[in-house]
């Protein structure tokens, strides 16, 4: 190495664009006029069925994070097209869309069937887009993975999840909830009984509320990219040399 390169010059970096380089500080996560309103969250589910247990489930943990404080809209899949079998004009299409841009975090629920989430889970998530013109509809936002299973408890559909979360540039937690047998969890009425399952719930959906509080306010920055900064000004870039010509 050079004794005339040393790390930390721009030199060192010759790859780098510099003007565009933004080291973190703990200054810009700083929050000086934290939201006011209650934090918003979206539920899907991924049943169509009378009784559905992932609605169920659903219907539980809006409960709790309404108990917590936060706002809680509930997506009804039902009517909501197979992903390009409608134009997104569609009315069912357009109130999903919506619903994600209000939301601040998002719960998804999913029955696994045949190892998987179900067709109706991944076409909620499918009519999602990356990008609505210049608005992100998911980038930044929180996620919980919640499931349900007929038979013993696996976690091959919040495992999927994950990996549509991630995709969705979503900030998806650690925490997850696996019920088994769900059709034992619950009463007559819809509602669940005392188990560790709801233990587990009720942990999740703390865990959402938490870091909804701690990213909501700074989702923008945390999800600023470099890569995304410098096409950002190549593209500028472009158009102001268009108009110069």
């Amino acid at each position: 190495m050079s004794d005339a390169i040393l790390p930390g010059t721009p030199a060192f970096f010759p790859a780098l664009d510099a003007d565009l380089f933004d080291p973190p500080t703990p200054e810009r996560l700083g929050v000086r006029e934290p939201s006011r309103h209650k934090p918003r969250f979206l539920m899907l589910y991924g049943s169509l069925r009378e009784r559905s247990y992932s609605r169920l489930v659903s219907f539980e943990a809006a409960r709790l994070l309404e108990a917590m404080g936060g706002e809680v809209r509930i997506f009804d899949p039902a009517g909501l097209p197979l992903p390009d079998s409608e134009p997104d004009s569609h009315p069912k299409v357009q109130e999903l869309r919506e619903l994600a841009r209000w939301s601040e975090g998002m719960v998804w629920t999913s029955p696994e069937r045949h190892g998987a989430m179900t067709g109706i889970m991944k076409a909620q998530i499918d009519w999602i887009p990356l990008a609505l013109g210049a608005v992100r509809p998911t980038q930044g936002k929180t996620l919980a993975v919640m499931q349900v299973s007929g038979g013993s408890q696996s976690f091959n559909a919040v495992n999927q999840m994950r990996v549509l979360g991630r995709w969705m540039r979503m900030v998806t937690i650690p925490n997850q909830s696996s019920v088994a047998k769900a059709f034992l969890e619950f009463d007559q009425a819809g509602r669940m009984k005392p188990s560790s399952y709801y233990d587990r719930i009720v942990d999740v959906m703390e865990e959402l509320f938490k870091f909804t509080l701690l990213t909501r306010d700074v989702s923008g920055y945390l999800v600023d990219r470099y890569s995304e900064r410098k096409e950002s000004a190549a593209a500028l870039s472009s158009r102001v040399g268009q108009r110069s010509i």
